[in-house]
């Protein structure tokens, strides 16, 4: 038997995946699909988001898109959805329309460009855009928007509802869930090194033997083993309109500041997310409310028209490099699926599938033994 600790949308994940390859799982949370699941805003958009340093990421983030419309139909199937649903891909809302990433300013227009260049030397399929022709995509952008790119590949996901599913296919398969929090790996013999045996909880049953341990409980995962993950907290806000305001998501760069604007098909509007080094603050703040509508309203001034639904903060796990530990850990019986940051809802798929051994080149990107970021620079300091 394995043990799952984490109940987020990866350890689900993971524990669904292996569950129906035949092995035996228990998942351990005590709050199952309540951290930065709940918090997420679903952006499957490794096109759109991509960085300068980042293309190993980008690369697990294709990988993992092409997984995620037979993923949602399988799991919607195996969660009992109705088959209408299961049948249009709309069992988890997943949605396909792409990406729309605009600039307000000059600044913002010049980077974009930038961008657009970089996109073009990686041979991402992007279309550049007027602003003309991005108001003629989505009509609530505001007349100052001054050009875009549409990721027309990219897609989108309610997190909320892919939880749901993921638990409710668990129960149908009959695999257990504990409610309970883990307080330390159970070892075998004494000291740091042992071999992991199992996991000590914080109430009764009080201790869960198994035969190996997956480690996937996002920022929380530092406090179990020995793993370079932080909290990044991230605050969203939950609008609400009776008709949806955008057809596909919008990302916007206003005076140098991100923001993003979600769709979900009933009329629901995400817009996120702050990004703030703050340990394990989760406090919702005016400031960062703030600061998301100020800028959703320069790209959409009609997001002020809408009801607020729900604020919340969440905190991503981020790694150095920002690409996840997925893999063996070093540690005999311990497993890592921790560190995905930005993209645990779109890696959820991928993950899975390295641990089941689906994905041996995508492996070794994402591996725990993989040369850490500060042993990298410790090494470069050394040779100059």
């Amino acid at each position: 038997m394995e043990v799952i600790v984490g109940g987020g949308i990866v350890g689900l994940t993971i524990a669904w995946r292996l569950s129906r390859a035949g092995r035996a799982v228990t998942v351990v949370d005590p709050a199952p699909g309540t951290g930065a699941t709940h918090a997420a805003a679903g952006m499957l958009a490794p096109v759109s988001e991509v960085t300068y340093t980042e293309e190993p990421l980008l690369r697990l983030g294709l990988a993992s898109l092409g997984r995620w419309p037979s993923f949602a139909a399988e799991l919607a199937a195996d969660a009992g959805l109705d088959t209408p649903a299961v049948e249009a891909g709309r069992g988890v809302d997943l949605r396909t329309d792409g990406t729309l990433d605009v600039a307000f300013g000059a600044d913002d227009l010049a980077a974009l460009d930038e961008l657009a260049a970089f996109m073009a030397k990686l041979g991402l399929p992007v279309e550049r855009l007027t602003g003309r022709e991005c108001r003629r995509l989505e009509p609530m952008l505001a007349p100052s928007v001054r050009g875009g790119l549409l990721a027309a590949g990219d897609a989108w996901v309610d997190p909320r509802r892919v939880a749901a599913a993921l638990l409710t296919a668990l129960e149908r398969r009959g695999v257990p869930l504990v409610r309970a929090r883990v307080t330390a790996l159970l070892r075998e013999g004494e000291g740091e090194g042992g071999a992991v045996r199992g996991v000590l909880l914080d109430r009764a049953p009080g201790e869960l033997r198994a035969d190996g341990v997956v480690l996937a409980a996002g920022a929380w995962s530092a406090e179990l083993a020995d793993v370079e993950v932080r909290p990044v907290k991230g605050q969203i806000i939950r609008l609400r309109s009776p008709e949806p305001l955008l057809s596909r998501c919008v990302r916007g760069t206003v005076h140098g500041a991100y923001v993003y604007l979600v769709p979900r098909g009933d009329g629901e509007l995400v817009v996120g997310a702050t990004q703030e080094e703050l340990g394990f603050d989760t406090r919702v703040t005016a400031g960062g409310l703030y600061e998301l509508l100020r800028d959703a309203r320069e790209l959409v001034p009609g997001v002020t028209e809408l009801e607020v639904a729900d604020v919340v903060a969440g905190l991503r796990p981020g790694t150095p490099d920002n690409v996840p530990y997925i893999g063996p850990s070093g540690t005999p019986g311990l497993t890592l699926a921790t560190g995905h940051h930005r993209g645990g809802v779109l890696l959820a798929p991928l993950t899975a599938a390295i641990l089941l051994g689906e994905e041996p080149e995508l492996a070794a990107l994402c591996a725990p033994s993989r040369p850490r970021a500060g042993a990298r620079v410790e090494a470069l300091e050394e040779m100059g």
